[in-house]
């Protein structure tokens, strides 16, 4: 399934989308100068896949909280943590799914970088059943992989600049797609830079910032200097998400808004009495106020109990049981129909089945991503309706298999219990999600282990397979 995001228009009006799923498997780098538009261009790109896949954004200056009121953004100012309770936040919002912005305002550049790296390890060492779909957000990334050495402990810019690369490097199988954006490439790490596929690059004026834009889109160093003259808010956009040549594209407008914009003139004050007297004038007379105007510190455990926390229409679902049910088979069925998801991970088709439940009027979906592996496997061996009587007992005995041999295991069942041809050993081998025959065997010698499966050749070399336990047999057919 492919979710397209509306990120603007061409020069000639046309709409310019983003192919989300595509992003996720090819990062993005975004270039341009203070004041091109790239936090404008970020907070597009989140407001509208926002509810399609989980966000993390890395906020060096605060300025995505505002994300929080209208999408359920949870913030995490990290000034009132310490570096182990960020990475346990990392870890548990990889566990829940929970979109986040991790606020960094507050904290001096060295401090910056180090809250970064833990957090982004942590992400990055998520046990492999957390390893869901997720857009990293990192602004100003020239901060956290800095091309050269700075005033910053070495061991700190190490740290970050490792975290940053397992980001861009690595990421992509662990679900992880980076989506970076700088003021300048030529601070920006190259072994970072390098690793994204798609790019939209801002206006930028010194040579040699135009000159690493040019190798990174392929053009001649005449042609990249177009980018001076891009207005604010437009970017030349070019990768597999977007377009595979270059267009210059104008970012669309924005829900939300910045704590902070660009400073706009205003007139100057007229002084009512002598300018001397009010610099120097003696201090006031404190005042004392009852109610505390800093926000209150959410401590850590409180923080850790909200992500994990279920959104509330997870609790109270507009639909009964039956409806829900029927909800989830029709959407197992046009997963299993589309072709490209027999070669996709479950961590992937699980996000799909999500946006899909949600198009068929479904709040969210209770299942977790355990439970629903088991139903794609049960989905691709042509089980649709779990809930069936008459498929208890062999859903029982197939709880003595790993889940992924479940499909497998279910598909033989179905054709036993109907008297059907035994399967191939390509068709199970589809099932099974690999394209290996020896696979298959060594599969199926291991549920004959288990006394699930009893298989029988005869002289003219067909194989049926006899579950005892159920007293189900397949016919005889061709194993190849």
């Amino acid at each position: 399934m492919t979710v397209s995001v509306d990120m603007g228009a061409d020069a000639s009006g046309a709409p310019v989308t983003m192919d989300l799923e595509e992003l996720l498997a090819t990062r993005l780098l975004v270039q341009g100068n203070s004041g091109s538009g790239k936090s404008h261009l970020l907070r597009r790109l989140l407001e509208r896949s926002a509810g399609q896949v989980q966000q993390v954004v890395i906020d060096p200056e605060g300025d995505f909280v505002t994300l929080s009121d209208a999408y359920g953004h949870v913030v995490v100012e990290a000034a009132d943590y310490s570096i182990a309770e960020i990475a346990r936040i990392a870890g548990r919002l990889r566990e829940h799914r929970a979109s986040v912005v991790l606020s960094l305002e507050g904290l001096e550049a060295e401090g910056q970088m180090r809250c970064a790296a833990a957090f982004l390890s942590a992400l990055f060492d998520a046990p492999r059943e957390h390893w869901y779909p997720a857009l990293v957000v990192v602004d100003e990334a020239q901060l956290f992989a800095p091309a050269g050495g700075g005033e910053v402990a070495e061991d700190v810019r190490r740290a970050s600049l490792s975290a940053m690369t397992n980001l861009m490097c690595r990421g992509r199988k662990r679900g992880l797609a980076g989506v970076i954006a700088t003021q300048r490439l030529a601070k920006l790490a190259k072994n970072v830079a390098a690793e994204a596929s798609n790019f939209l690059m801002g206006r930028t004026f010194l040579d040699i910032d135009m000159g690493r834009a040019a190798d990174l889109l392929g053009m001649e160093r005449r042609q990249a200097e177009a980018i001076r003259d891009l207005a604010r808010g437009s970017f030349l956009a070019l990768g597999p998400a977007v377009s595979r040549r270059p267009i210059t594209v104008r970012i669309g407008d924005v829900a939300t808004s910045a704590r902070s914009g660009s400073p706009k003139l205003v007139p100057l004050p007229t002084a009512s009495a002598d300018m001397e007297q009010l610099l120097f004038a003696p201090p006031a007379a404190p005042t004392f106020a009852f109610v505390d105007p800093v926000p209150r510190k959410v401590p850590a455990e409180e923080l850790l109990a909200d992500l994990s926390r279920p959104a509330p229409e997870a609790a109270a679902p507009d639909k009964s049981a039956d409806e829900v049910e029927a909800v989830y088979a029709q959407v197992m069925r046009d997963i299993v129909a589309d072709e490209e998801a027999a070669t996709r991970q479950p961590a992937v088709l699980f996000q799909d089945f999500q946006v899909r439940c949600r198009m068929a009027g479904l709040a969210r979906p209770a299942l977790d991503i355990a439970d629903f592996t088991r139903r794609l496997s049960c989905a691709r061996a042509g089980l649709f309706d779990v809930s069936a009587e008459e498929w208890a007992e062999a859903l029982r005995l197939a709880t003595a298999l790993p889940d992924d041999m479940l499909g497998a295991f279910l598909l033989v069942a179905r054709a036993a219990r109907e008297g059907a041809p035994c399967p191939s050993d390509a068709a199970i081998a589809a099932t099974y999600g690999t394209s290996s025959l020896g696979r298959v065997r060594r599969l199926i010698g291991y549920i004959e282990a288990r006394e699930l499966f009893v298989t029988r050749t005869d002289l003219a070399g067909k194989r049926s397979i006899t579950i005892p336990r159920l007293g189900w047999t397949t016919g005889a057919a061709e194993a190849a």
